[in-house]
């Protein structure tokens, strides 16, 4: 058989999926599995990953296997693919035993073009021997990041992949995933051995969403929110935590008459496919799910998604928003914060980072429990409830995780059952004696608090929302998206990114606040309130500051000059903008966020509402910054930045900020050569917006 060419795979593209064209990368990637590369790719949500492994499958000598953690988005790829003509199969838990060796028969005889397998079958040694008969034209491994123990969504039976392959011979392969960090992505690329890999990372964008967080008070505030997200949109995703949220939130929203379905790994496989297909399907606008299960559910045209609560990390947010919008509509993607909602994801870190002792006591218990042939046929719950009450059951799950990929034990299914037995290795080994890398879990649970931290720190933040999470994935020319909640705030009330002389005042404000805080454990810890703070910065000499030693602080009276009705203003700005924040009580506290952290230590990328008194360095040296502002100019200049703002359908601060618009109005220049020496005025601008503005000073300073 001769080797396929980019036109073969043209018009396989037409005549099995029905484009003329490619998106973006997926040529390449295509092209690539075609010349028999190893390919990792990152493509977003809704990019077209699928299809990067389902042509080239077409045009391939032997079978393309496809590991896929989703046994309903298994079953809804295969679906789709057998109605376009194209012989595809699945392998999990949903088939019998009769079943799966009925698919296995269709592969060796060359039934089949694509299978898709669940990573556990891998165990299986003679469904290895089997697969090793069969020619594999392409071992591609669908959400990736599973492979990563860096990743948000680790899955033991993916760490085994690269053994696999080994055994298989290395076949050709390919790893697909919407989100990995740079980390991830070189864990991913040592995982697998892919050999002399070709990287394609689509780029992250999704310019058709709009991301929004809401800060919220409580229950009743995400639930007004939820009634107003359906009302406007009517088609969406709702996603929870936990199960039992899953369970509330569906409740509420069923007296209100939504038509929904629930979707958690509480309900049997049966009860999740029927709860999907009824959602893909249109029969109900709205799923409510799980973070963890509610990835099966595929739509193309869902308008929301909703986060009820925070999400333990970027990756696991961005993947789960991006199911919005996938036909390229405009969406809309929610979190509902409260800083309590953490204490969830807390939990969750926890469980699925069990201590060293517990690891151990897990495996001691195993042996103890063991027949003759180290066997143990218990439920994860029963074995927390006989270790002790006060045992999380999900770090139970994770210690039989980690000794499963030490290889001390072996996880099985046990046929007709949902539990899964575990079988000891070497019996006679004692925990003690076994090879466990502790510092590598230290350093996961370090990395997963790091993770939820970056949310938050999503939350808090003051910045382009889309922004923040390109940058988090390593896309360093990642701009403002002029859509998400941030970019409209901003719009509105005219925040803007500071200017040189600004950036160097918040410094100095921030500064002084750190030195009036404390640092521990990686995070800012309040210790004044903001009065005393703004005294000190002003060079207060008051009873209070001199008896606390303030005076001493190499910040006291850095901001003097400016006086305590502008930094008093200044700190309004700089608490709405997300660089401090202020404690509850009786006494509140106000103290450095991380974005405040960054910004002190020079990072500019925040926006602020700056306030009036502000007289900053807007021109070059040497103008006259003494001059009082015309506050009718002001105003003339400012009615037109609204007209031109309708007109060209651009926030306001794009034509020109504020700032330019009061140097204007103190210099009044006469022409583009003395409005260029203005800062804020470029050469874009001055073909463009400036010869507006002249006019405008021209004919005011003609009636006056």
């Amino acid at each position: 058989m001769k080797n396929p060419t980019p036109v073969d795979a043209r018009a396989a593209l037409e005549k099995y999926f029905g484009f003329r064209e490619f998106l973006d990368a997926q040529e390449q990637v295509v092209t690539s599995i075609l010349e028999g590369r190893d390919v990792l790719t990152v493509m977003p949500t809704g990019g077209g990953k699928s299809l990067c492994f389902q042509l080239p499958a077409l045009l391939l000598d032997g079978v393309t296997i496809v590991v896929s953690p989703l046994i309903a988005l298994m079953k809804d790829q295969v679906d789709g693919l057998t109605d376009k003509g194209i012989p595809a199969a699945l392998i999990n838990s949903s088939l019998s035993l009769e079943g799966q060796r009925e698919v296995l028969r269709g592969m060796e005889n060359g039934a089949y073009k694509l299978v898709y397998i669940a990573p556990e079958r891998f165990r299986s040694t003679a469904f290895m021997r089997t697969l090793a008969g069969i020619k594999i034209a392409l071992f591609a491994v669908d959400e990736a990041h599973c492979l990563s123990m860096w990743g948000h969504d680790f899955r033991p039976d993916y760490f085994r992949l690269g053994k696999v392959l080994e055994e298989l011979g290395h076949p050709p392969a390919a790893a697909f995933t919407a989100t990995a960090t740079p980390v991830v992505r070189a864990d991913i690329l040592q995982r697998l051995g892919l050999r002399d890999p070709v990287e394609f990372v689509a780029g992250f964008a999704r310019p058709n969403l709009r991301f929004v967080i809401t800060h919220t008070s409580g229950e009743a505030n995400k639930y007004d929110r939820l009634a107003a997200l359906i009302q406007e949109h009517k088609t969406g995703v709702i996603y929870c935590a936990t199960r039992k949220r899953v369970e509330a939130v569906a409740e509420v929203l069923k007296e209100k008459k939504v038509k929904l379905v629930v979707y958690h790994g509480g309900l049997s496989d049966e009860a999740r496919t029927h709860a999907q297909n009824q959602f893909v399907e249109g029969e109900a606008d709205v799923a409510v799910a799980t973070n963890a299960f509610g990835m099966g559910i595929d739509r193309s045209d869902i308008r929301f998604v909703a986060h009820f609560e925070i999400p333990g990390s970027v990756e696991a947010y961005y993947q789960e928003a991006g199911r919005a919008g996938r036909d390229g509509e405009p969406a809309v993607c929610e979190l509902f914060f409260n800083f309590a909602d953490t204490r969830v994801q807390d939990f969750f870190i926890e469980g699925s980072n069990p201590s060293p002792e517990l690891i151990l006591e897990v495996y001691e218990r195993l042996r103890h429990w063991a027949d003759a042939q180290g066997v143990v046929i218990k439920s994860i719950r029963d074995m927390a409830e006989l270790i002790g009450d006060e045992v999380n059951e999900m770090s139970v799950g994770s210690a039989l995780s980690v000794l499963d990929r030490a290889q001390a034990i072996d996880r099985f299914d046990v046929p007709g059952q949902r539990v899964r037995g575990t079988k000891i290795l070497h019996p006679n080994k004692k925990g003690r004696e076994l090879t466990l890398d502790f510092d590598s879990l230290r350093e996961k649970e370090k990395r997963d608090r790091d993770k939820l931290r970056a949310m938050v720190d999503l939350a808090y933040g003051r910045r382009c929302r889309q922004e923040m999470i390109l940058e988090y994935f390593g896309d360093v020319g990642a701009t403002r998206c002029g859509n998400c909640d941030v970019c409209n705030e901003d719009a509105r009330s005219g925040a803007r990114a500071p200017t040189d002389f600004e950036a160097l005042l918040v410094k100095k404000a921030l500064s002084g606040v750190a030195r009036m805080s404390t640092f521990a454990s990686g995070e800012w810890q309040a210790r004044y309130g903001k009065g005393r703070i703004v005294q000190t910065l002003i060079g207060s000499r008051s009873r209070e500051i001199l008896g606390a030693g303030l005076d001493r602080l190499s910040t006291h009276g850095i901001l003097q000059a400016h006086g305590a009705a502008y930094v008093n203003e200044l700190f309004r700005s700089l608490l709405e903008g997300g660089l401090l924040l202020t404690t509850e009580g009786t006494y509140p506290l106000t103290t450095l966020t991380p974005l405040g952290d960054k910004a002190m230590r020079g990072d500019l990328g925040y926006s602020l509402r700056w306030p009036d008194s502000l007289e900053n360095a807007v021109a070059e040296p040497g103008a006259a910054l003494a001059i009082p502002v015309d506050h009718d100019l002001l105003a003339t200049l400012k009615r037109l930045r609204s007209d031109l703002s309708t007109e060209k359908n651009v926030p306001a601060y794009v034509i020109f900020p504020d700032v330019v618009l009061e140097a204007f109005s103190r210099l009044k220049p006469r022409s583009v050569e003395a409005a260029l020496r203005i800062k804020g005025v470029g050469q874009a601008k001055a073909h463009t917006v400036l010869p507006q503005f002249l006019a405008a000073i021209a004919s005011y300073e003609k009636k006056t």
